[in-house]
């Protein structure tokens, strides 16, 4: 399996490659030249296997460079019940007889993205090792990204860690898990604007031809493949757990902001998963809502960007966007460039010519959930049933019941668990004792190590050339 670029300017390339790199030299993103067909006796036989076994049979379809040993390995020192706290990694439970809810927050910082970041870690070690090279992570976060990241790089060899988060726009937990580690490669700044500030600053540096090479940048943001690739998984997943036979067909509802996890369950309905509808649920920063509704796609300069109390999704740029609009306009690599070179500038675009093939093709829909109703919805699952959810969740289950057709099964993909967002919580229900794991007690309690800089690349630069030797 090769990977090219949606700007169609860059050579082929291995998955180990590709694991490593970030961005595209040309700008673009790194996908599969072809997404492999997955037919009814596979998923027969993919219908019983554990967590760690289907990983691996998804995997390998994708990482050919790596050799069947070594990948069973990667995944089986990462899928555990140690690491996640359930041999099933990722549990479903259900709602109601039509509403099923993904637990995805089991991993150590209790977020949907530890799913894939522990497997990058690990992955990041195998070839770092292999090739005897060093890398500097430089991404960003709205909230769960980056300690899902550090705490996944924590104290792996030849890698520094450089994470940029908005100053002041997360939770207090989610600064807690972060700025409290005190691991010699982990870097923690804070900058004084929104997560999109924090994105364009990581694809400069990553744009930086020269820059880029002296110091290794790769990147754990949702544009790295590899957590792409490790997202799928989870809807084949799901998808066995919700169904007794490859007759049944189910849709998913993903709270989106930055599109990397329903990207991942829009391959693999690609891949041949039986997947009717993939429903975008975003908050007040609905510019993908405007999309799959309208068909025209514009982000909103940082002033224009709410904040919210699902502050994971407060973005107006979905990195992983293009990848979808890559297969939507037939690969044709020059448009894509053309139209994201735009966006880079502040332009918009309009593929509203597109919009039946958005649904009826690609199955997608959306909707959007504000302040309130997600304060309702919170509540109501509690009064109604005990089940307690955090506000991004509490999004995709406002959406999915309002978008929900007659018999459709929906799977809502959990975000976070409630305690990373107890001020919502306790807004919506009144003051009550929130569960946490025993590694959390006292968090917020810790020493916080942070700097903080204005919004500025070069400002960020200068802090990598201060921790990492260029090479010569």
């Amino acid at each position: 399996m090769k990977y090219i670029s949606t700007r169609g300017q860059t050579e082929p390339m291995d998955f180990s490659d590709v694991l490593l790199l970030g961005l595209a030299p040309d700008g673009g993103l790194m996908l599969p030249e072809h997404y492999p067909a997955i037919d009814t006796d596979t998923l027969d036989k993919w219908r019983g296997l554990s967590y760690p076994e289907l990983a691996l049979a998804i995997m390998q379809r994708f990482a050919t460079d790596i050799s069947a040993a070594d990948l069973k390995d990667i995944i089986d020192r990462t899928y555990t019940a140690e690491v996640f706290g359930n041999k099933e990694i990722v549990p479903v439970r259900k709602l109601d007889d039509n509403l099923y809810i993904l637990g995805l927050s089991n991993g150590p910082t209790l977020a949907f993205k530890d799913v894939a970041m522990q497997f990058l870690g690990n992955a990041f070690e195998y070839v770092l090792k292999k090739k005897d090279a060093r890398i500097t992570i430089i991404g960003a976060t709205s909230g769960d990204t980056g300690s899902a990241a550090e705490y996944a790089l924590r104290g792996k060899e030849n890698i520094e860690v450089f994470m940029l988060s908005p100053h002041g726009r997360m939770s207090e937990f989610q600064r807690a898990q972060m700025y409290s580690l005190t691991d010699d490669n982990i870097h923690n700044i804070a900058i004084d604007g929104m997560f999109d500030d924090c994105q364009d600053i990581v694809k400069a540096l990553q744009q930086d031809a020269e820059f880029k090479a002296a110091y290794n940048l790769g990147t754990v943001n949702s544009i790295n493949w590899g957590r792409i690739l490790a997202q799928i998984v989870y809807y084949f997943k799901a998808y066995f757990a919700v169904t007794d036979s490859n007759d049944e067909c189910v849709s998913f509802s993903v709270p989106s902001g930055n599109f990397g996890n329903i990207c991942a369950g829009h391959i693999a309905r690609e891949m041949g998963l039986p997947i009717g509808r993939l429903i975008v649920a975003t908050n007040e920063n609905d510019v993908l809502n405007d999309f799959f509704n309208k068909g025209g796609y514009q982000p909103r300069p940082t002033e224009q960007t709410y904040i919210t109390s699902s502050p994971s999704m407060d973005i107006s740029k979905a990195s992983n966007f293009e990848r979808f609009v890559y297969l939507l306009l037939d690969k044709d690599s020059t448009r894509v460039h053309e139209l994201f070179e735009g966006v880079k500038s502040g332009q918009g675009f309009d593929l509203s010519d597109a919009m039946d093939t958005v649904n009826t093709r690609y199955g997608f829909a959306a909707g959007k959930s504000t302040h309130e109703d997600r304060l309702q919805t919170i509540r109501a699952l509690y009064e109604q049933s005990g089940e307690l959810v955090d506000p991004h969740t509490a999004d995709g289950i406002k959406v999915a019941k309002e978008l929900q057709q007659d018999g459709e099964v929906i799977i809502c993909a959990e975000t976070a668990l409630p305690v990373k967002f107890s001020d919502t919580i306790v807004e919506s229900i009144g003051p009550i004792d929130i569960a946490r794991p025993a590694h959390t007690e006292g968090l917020e309690d810790l020493p916080q190590y942070v700097i903080v800089l204005a919004n500025d690349a070069a400002l960020v630069a200068e802090q990598i050339r201060k921790y990492v030797t260029a090479n010569v």
